[in-house]
């Protein structure tokens, strides 16, 4: 799975957990770029990547997190 399929598939999957179908997520998004997503919408969405793409985060790659992009980075590390 190349990276721009996973930023697709965290797509879908912010676009389903934050109830927002006009999330499009790029390398550089941040949560100050989605209206929904705050630190209690982070933890689903979390669980819900790691579920989807059956992998588990520790918590300091979690926290070591800037953006979308090094999220997926974290996720292509994993598969």
């Amino acid at each position: 799975m190349n990276k721009n399929e996973i930023l697709s598939k965290l797509s879908e999957i912010f676009r389903e957990e934050l109830d927002n179908e006009e999330i499009n997520l790029t390398e550089e998004t941040t949560a100050n770029d989605v209206e929904e997503w705050d630190s209690l919408s982070h933890i689903q969405l979390i669980v819900a990547v790691e579920k989807a793409f059956g992998i588990r985060f520790t918590s300091s790659e979690i926290q070591s997190w800037n953006n979308v992009g090094e999220m997926a980075d974290s996720v292509a590390s994993k598969l």
